[in-house]
């Protein structure tokens, strides 16, 4: 049987601090790296810039903005002001290839969801069609969030850190890809203070239900992932995770396994807990399905206040999934 142990997060100050709970050690037995043109994009999400400021003043008229009459609707509350019992959803991240996939999805299905998309820049608000439900916002900035958080009902975060390729690399000669973070666009900018950021201000929204979209491999703080960039990148990730479940708001996290730009809806999917899946040959997933147990995390109420890691058969393998309670119902871990 696996010991438990206590992997130690740092600080935003770069302290050290436990905030993680014990979790079995295991190792990581496949990078899930993926490179594109001069871009790292093993995670699949958007980085946000530009620095800015806490004031208490502008989340607490935002609290106060969410007072009044609510429905409740399939495990979510709806604004009742919307005039319509339809939950909105907003997806942060929403340029990255996960994000514009989940916002996809939920504009399809718009006699269940209304869509809202975040994006950093103009340039990713027109690659996902340029709608004026599709804000632009800094996840560093607090202040910035508040106006797509205003009246939602419920939030996917699948915002992350992107690591890029320094120039010079010549796999011809055997070398080996060195990677960096822009300035102000590290792990613990935006997979930390970023959602932590968005965690507050969905708080202060009265948001009834978050679903995190993080990655496998955090239980061990040597894996080869917190190298990239020097990063810590799942150190980081992990942290934000823990936040939310000790948040209060009904949660549900996601660990994806290795992301692959496949079809979806084709293949049996998989959950585990404690990194166990990647000590199998069953660790990586379709975007396409991670971003249907998204959607699929806010219709049942077994989904609540649970974690697990996300991976699934090879196509032609087992049965494809269709039973997402049944799916929920087998996870019994809440972090």
């Amino acid at each position: 049987m696996a010991t438990a142990t206590r992997v130690s997060l740092p600080s935003s100050t770069g302290s050290t601090n436990s905030l993680l709970r014990p979790q079995r050690s295991t190792k990581f037995s496949s990078c899930n790296l993926r490179v594109k043109s001069s871009s790292f994009r093993s995670f699949g999400a958007l980085t946000f810039s530009s620095c800015g400021s806490l004031r208490d003043s502008s989340l607490s008229a935002f609290a106060a903005g969410r007072a009044g009459n609510r429905l409740t609707r399939s495990g979510l509350v709806v604004s009742a002001t919307a005039g319509s019992d339809v939950p909105t959803v907003l997806v942060t991240g929403a340029g990255g290839r996960t994000g514009q996939i989940v916002y996809k999805k939920l504009k399809e299905r718009a006699d269940q969801f209304v869509a809202r998309g975040l994006v950093r820049t103009e340039e990713s608000k027109e690659k996902v069609g340029g709608s004026e439900d599709v804000f632009i916002g800094d996840i560093r900035n607090i202040e910035q969030l508040v106006p797509a958080m205003q009246g939602i009902d419920a939030l996917i975060i699948l915002t992350s850190a992107v690591p890029k390729m320094k120039p010079g690399f010549d796999p011809s000669k055997g070398e080996r890809p060195e990677f960096y973070f822009e300035e102000g666009q590290s792990p613990e900018q935006v997979d930390w203070i970023g959602q932590k950021n968005q965690i507050d201000a969905a708080k202060a929204a009265g948001v009834k239900h978050i679903v995190l979209v993080g990655s496998m491999g955090g239980t061990d703080i040597n894996n080869p992932l917190n190298n990239i960039g020097n990063g810590n990148i799942l150190v980081w990730k992990r942290k934000a995770e823990q936040y939310l479940a000790d948040s209060g708001i009904p949660y549900t996290i996601i660990r994806a396994g290795g992301l692959q730009d496949k079809e979806g809806g084709v293949r049996e999917l998989l959950v585990g807990k404690d990194d166990e899946l990647l000590k199998t040959d069953t660790r990586t997933i379709a975007r396409p399905d991670v971003a249907e147990v998204c959607i699929q995390a806010l219709l049942y109420e077994e989904a609540k206040f649970k974690a697990f890691d996300l991976a699934s058969k090879p196509e032609g393998t087992g049965t494809p999934t269709k039973d997402f309670k049944a799916l929920f119902s087998q996870i019994t871990t809440k972090f």
